[in-house]
């Protein structure tokens, strides 16, 4: 008789998968972010680290295992709510990273690797850092591709030794900490990594990739290899976020309270491996801002290709304005695109977030009409930290202030689990 034998998994799929995921998560543009989080938390790093883990590695893992159970594209992700729906969600979000992720790579090539060596405007550094991307992003090569694989085991290896270096010659001792709220701080700051974006939009490229290399594989074995590869990139981003942390707050003695985000990266670098290291380490982050640069690009004109029947012209335009984008905001400091991010993180990630854990969730738990008034209700209570990002808080405060963690910004949280947990028993009874 006849059977169908299916070869499983190997560990080296396992091991391949868990590092592309691990790649798509950690940006050059996201380590800058954690370091200085570190500095201001002092004492309390721990609880900062935790909760810039959680929105910045547990939420965009949750992601990707949320792709792998639904085996769909971005529009999957938001359909449930309406079509309609999904497509403003889609927009929203293009519109979103190709105005500031985007940007924010040439920022931080200029603060990193040129503002420190030679005497350039940054307008000069985003229109030539622009210029290059939409050549590369017009005409596509394969040599991105290959070169994202070096960059990021570079860029890691070196973080490891400055935090390992930094543990090992450094006193545990900490400043007092300059946050009043290290928790949710952290929570927050990890908005800015935009993870949990990436989560839902290049998701699914992990997903095919799989189903392309492990074609007999079953759905199961896929699902575990997804959820596997998972855990193991959380792993290695926590370690990578929470190392990064401490040696921030190891470091709250050694540096000015105002000094920037990369200025700092930058200092740490050059006491714990020297100048030549540091050398090294701007160049890595440089190339690999560049390769994510163009990637956001990329992305986003392929969706407005894609919705206006593969036009190579709408492609072109997209990108062009994505690029001209780029210039415009790219020339600002990293600290400013920073704090404009905020009001668009404000409004979309509680959206994200929500999606994710929906999409995560059992099918039994999760129904059309769950997700319509868990979302609908997100959008609701977030709007009052959209507006008090934008500097209108004094009119809703008085709205807040009842809404349990609307302190904290996140008061969304608790009225969507209500609405969850509402709606799962309305349809048993």
């Amino acid at each position: 008789m006849k059977t169908n034998y299916q070869q499983p998994i190997g560990k080296k799929s396992l091991t391949v998968t868990a590092f592309a995921l691990f790649s798509l998560f950690f940006g050059a543009g996201n380590l800058v972010l954690p370091p200085l989080l570190g500095f201001k938390s002092g004492n309390l790093w721990w609880l900062v680290a935790l909760g810039f883990c959680i929105s910045g590695a547990l939420v965009p893992i949750l992601g990707i295992v949320a792709h792998s159970k639904l085996q769909g594209t971005l529009f999957d992700f938001a359909k449930k709510v309406s079509p309609t729906f999904s497509v403003v969600y889609c927009y929203l979000i293009y519109a979103i990273s190709i105005a500031l992720p985007s940007p924010r790579t040439a920022s931080v090539t200029h603060e990193m690797a040129i503002q420190p060596f030679w005497d350039s405007s940054s307008l000069l550094t985003s229109l030539i850092y622009f210029m290059l991307v939409f050549v590369f992003a017009v005409n596509r090569t394969k040599v991105l591709d290959a070169l994202g694989k070096i960059l990021t085991p570079g860029i890691l290896i070196i973080l490891l030794v400055i935090i390992m270096t930094t543990i090992f010659t450094l006193d545990f001792d900490f400043a007092p900490s300059h946050m009043s709220q290290p928790f949710s701080s952290g929570i927050l700051e990890g908005y800015q990594t935009f993870d949990a974006i990436g989560a839902v939009v290049v998701g699914a490229v992990i997903i095919i990739s799989v189903n392309i290399k492990e074609k007999s594989a079953s759905y199961e074995e896929k699902r575990k290899l997804i959820g596997k590869a998972g855990l193991w990139a959380g792993a290695g981003l926590f370690l990578v976020y929470g190392g990064l942390i401490l040696t921030g707050a190891l470091f709250g003695n050694s540096f000015d309270n105002e000094i920037t985000r990369t200025a700092l990266l930058r200092g740490i670098s050059t006491n714990t491996l020297g100048q030549t290291a540091n050398l090294l380490l701007s160049i890595l982050v440089s190339l690999a801002c560049f390769t994510t640069a163009i990637g956001i690009v990329t992305g986003t004109s392929d969706f407005i290709k894609s919705r206006f029947n593969d036009s190579l012209l709408a492609y072109r335009i997209t990108a062009f304005i994505g690029c001209v984008l780029g210039i415009l905001i790219g020339q600002f400091n990293v600290g400013y695109i920073i704090d404009v991010a905020v009001p668009a993180l404000m409004f979309i990630y509680p959206i994200t977030i929500i999606l994710i854990v929906l999409n995560f969730a059992p099918d039994r738990y999760a129904s059309e009409k769950v997700f319509k008034w868990v979302v609908v209700t997100t959008i609701l209570f977030s709007i009052p930290d959209f507006l008090g990002s934008i500097g209108l808080g004094k009119y809703v405060s008085p709205y807040v202030d009842w809404v349990p963690l609307g302190q904290y910004q996140m008061g969304w949280i608790l009225p969507a689990l209500i609405v969850f947990i509402l709606g799962n028993l309305g349809k048993k009874s």
